[in-house]
């Protein structure tokens, strides 16, 4: 449903690529925006792979402490209570399995799990870190200890390979058994239990207050956002909307296309429709 400022009822966005800009934080300017939709009726919810730890880095930009789909939908957070609302762990035999076969396939790579409902981070020793810092609840662990921790996600690292082509050889190798995307512009896969996306991390929060596709707005840029752009779009008004610097797998789908995050494209449509 959508109110009489032209505001849905449900704004979700995904943070990185999305709403923060390229140092990882949120502008002054979108806070803002999300304050004014929040002031005028509408609930905010934060949807991304980033694991709750990160989360830390989000919340003090925001006017508000939004809750928050994290992991790519298996974990939803509620930084009110520091809580986890929900979890979905992937199967021990499962994590075993899928490591084993892309091993197999995938010279070169490396593993980490998100354990503790992405409160912490386990990893080989060669895994290759990024935006991980030191000490930012990360342990070097053995093959083993990975697959004996349940975890909320796991990734798969390889330096140099197109991330595309990293997804799509990580997927053959484990099948149905698990969800693979990504949404880091390197070697890096993400994998959740079966059926488990930010599509239906989002729509359990949704259900849970009343609220379902036909309410919402969603905000992308990386292939991880495509479910959650599939379940908006079976809505009545179908706004799944991607920013400039989209991925081109979101950009075809999207039903907008708006500024990129460096120029705040959220916060413009935000104010457009606020008025």
């Amino acid at each position: 449903m959508i109110g009489s400022t032209g505001l849905p009822r449900l704004i979700a966005t995904d943070l990185d690529g999305t709403l923060a800009r390229p140092d990882g934080l949120i502008s002054a300017r979108s806070a803002r925006a999300l304050a004014s939709a929040t002031a005028a009726g509408s609930l905010v919810v934060l949807v991304t792979g980033r694991p709750v730890r990160w989360l830390s880095r989000i919340y003090p930009c925001l006017v508000e402490p939004y809750p928050a789909v994290c992991a790519n939908g298996a974990v939803i957070y509620e930084p009110a209570l520091d809580a986890v609302l929900e979890s979905r762990t992937i199967p021990l035999d499962t994590v075993r399995s899928a490591f084993e076969r892309i091993r197999a396939s995938v010279a070169g790579v490396a593993f980490a799990t998100e354990v503790d409902d992405s409160r912490r981070m386990l990893l080989e020793s060669h895994y290759p870190l990024r935006r991980e810092a030191p000490g930012d609840g990360l342990r070097a662990a053995t093959f083993d200890e990975l697959c004996s921790t349940p975890a909320v996600k796991l990734l798969v690292r390889v330096d140099g390979w197109d991330p595309d082509a990293l997804a799509a050889a990580v997927r053959d190798a484990v099948g149905r058994d698990l969800e693979a995307t990504h949404s880091a512009p390197y070697g890096l896969v993400e994998l959740s239990a079966h059926d488990v996306t930010k599509a239906t991390g989002l729509a359990a929060y949704a259900s849970s207050v009343g609220l379902g596709p036909d309410d919402a707005i969603v905000f992308g840029d990386m292939p991880n956002d495509l479910p959650m752009f599939a379940w908006a779009a079976g809505g009545e008004h179908r706004r799944t909307i991607a920013v400039a610097n989209a991925h081109e797998a979101v950009l075809a789908v999207a039903s907008a296309v708006i500024g990129s995050n460096v120029d705040d494209g959220v916060a413009a449509y935000l104010e457009d429709l606020l008025g």
